[in-house]
């Protein structure tokens, strides 16, 4: 992303450059309606709620995203053309934003946010078939490397962001048990993307549900004037018989829900 921005500078130059702000890291603030123009009022209203806005679509009846192909023309298509060009059996979209009024909240305390794994553990998601709400990830690490399942400590809080990096993650979930995950972070121009594949076969009863690498969700997160955005956009392939067994969207829609309140949540504990 960078080295697009600055070919062939100069040493001498880009440190000038930089100095003069020719080049900054990020623009100016920018508002909920320069990035999602037009939403209905009760979309608006369910994505500045506490729980945002999520809506799942299958290929088979098309893909409608959330406030149309125009939405996403102040956003990296990058964001979503990764997981779209994959052409998934599912998609996924979450639409949510954290009202901040102070201005305290930096992308520095997303990142620190999002290094916390192992406070995914235990947190809850209502399970429709026992009635009762239950811990979604009984565990979660983060692993040594992709080769490596030693497990490893979250880091300290970082005093700065770095413009990309990778993390292996495991999560015991309640129903696909031991998944592995690989996540990959980078600054945007104006904010912070992370990319989230499983980088194994999740399996359920033993049996591969969603393969390796089939399982993509790009989160992006913005300091924007009304507070924080945090948009996701996932893409699912799994089986027709396992389609036939399991609800692939409404189960994903619930692990997407529990990552994105802990990242909000994150972001609270850190001020």
């Amino acid at each position: 992303m960078y080295k697009k921005l600055i070919p062939k500078c100069p040493v001498g130059l880009l440190l000038v450059c930089l100095l003069l702000g020719v080049f900054p890291l990020f623009a100016d603030t920018r508002s909920f309606n320069v990035l999602f123009p037009n939403l209905p009022s009760d979309m608006r209203n369910a994505v500045f709620s506490n729980t945002g806005y999520i809506k799942v679509s299958e290929k088979a009846s098309g893909y409608i995203l959330i406030g149309g192909d125009g939405a996403y023309d102040a956003l990296d298509p990058q964001i979503k053309n990764a997981v779209l060009g994959k052409n998934p059996g599912y998609l996924i979209e979450s639409l949510m934003v954290i009202p901040e009024t102070s201005g305290a909240i930096t992308l520095l305390d997303i990142y620190n946010a999002l290094g916390n794994i192992r406070n995914l553990k235990g947190r809850l998601y209502r399970s429709v078939t026992r009635n009762e709400n239950i811990p979604l990830f009984e565990d979660a690490t983060r692993l040594e490397s992709a080769k490596k399942n030693t497990p490893v400590p979250d880091p300290r809080p970082a005093s700065s962001v770095p413009r990309s990096e990778t993390v292996f993650i495991r999560l015991k979930d309640v129903n696909f048990g031991n998944s592995y995950y690989r996540g990959d972070m980078m600054l945007d121009q104006y904010g912070l993307r992370y990319c989230l594949s499983n980088n194994k076969n999740l399996t359920y009863l033993f049996i591969p549900v969603i393969k390796e690498e089939k399982f993509i969700a790009q989160f992006y997160f913005e300091i924007i004037q009304e507070g924080v955005l945090i948009y996701s956009i996932t893409g699912v392939d799994a089986s027709d018989f396992i389609a036939s067994k399991i609800d692939i969207g409404s189960a994903i829609s619930k692990r997407l829900a529990v990552i994105i309140s802990w990242v909000a949540d994150g972001i609270g504990k850190t001020k």
